[in-house]
């Protein structure tokens, strides 16, 4: 709960009361690795916090084949925000990748929050502000150079995923097959 609340925490836009209270509508989730925070083709009802693993967002190509899209890391708030404003069903699954403890509150919870607290809408908007800008930085590597190329960047970039996450989920992201990313392994690690 430490997490969550210094999490809560950025900017300086909640009080330590505020913090507290929402805080309290949090309850504690665990997953295993492969199990769904929430599943393709369901609507979203909750916002979560990660306090530790790793899951990956993820979506179907036209073949049916599942594509990473990305990582959702420790100390990160996490919703499907398209699918529960517009109540569809998601096109994009929220799954764990190596097992995770999750804080989670139902977003009903969080909008009767907004009445009682109204900084905690401001709160949110500069936390989807910050995620969505990230989002960009973040993904702007996979648009250029060779497998290899963004094999090295991600690693660079995220040395903690690189070593946590399962190669075949790197490999979905990177939009490569799980063998081509194995021989990229192997050459590095033979030219080091």
């Amino acid at each position: 709960m430490e997490k969550l609340k210094s999490a809560l925490s950025f900017g300086g836009i909640l009080s330590q009361n505020d913090i507290d209270k929402v805080a309290s509508n949090f309850s504690l989730k665990k997953l295993k690795a492969s199990e769904h925070f929430l599943p393709l083709h369901k609507v979203a009802k909750e916002i979560a916090f990660v306090n530790s693993g790793i899951l990956q967002v993820y979506g179907t190509d036209l073949n049916e084949n599942d594509v990473t899209k990305y990582f959702i890391k420790e100390n990160q708030f996490f919703a499907s925000l398209e699918s529960y404003y517009s109540a569809q069903p998601t096109t994009n699954a929220i799954q764990a990748v190596i097992s995770c403890e999750l804080y989670a509150t139902p977003f009903t919870t969080f909008e009767k929050l907004y009445t009682e607290i109204p900084n905690l809408y401001i709160f949110l908007k500069s936390i989807t502000e910050a995620t969505l800008l990230n989002k960009i930085k973040d993904n702007d590597f996979l648009n250029f150079g060779d497998s290899k190329t963004k094999y090295i960047e991600f690693v660079r970039r995220y040395p903690m995923l690189a070593q946590k996450v399962p190669q075949q989920f790197i490999a979905s992201y990177l939009k490569i097959t799980p063998q081509s990313l194995s021989r990229i392994r192997k050459g590095l690690l033979k030219s080091s």
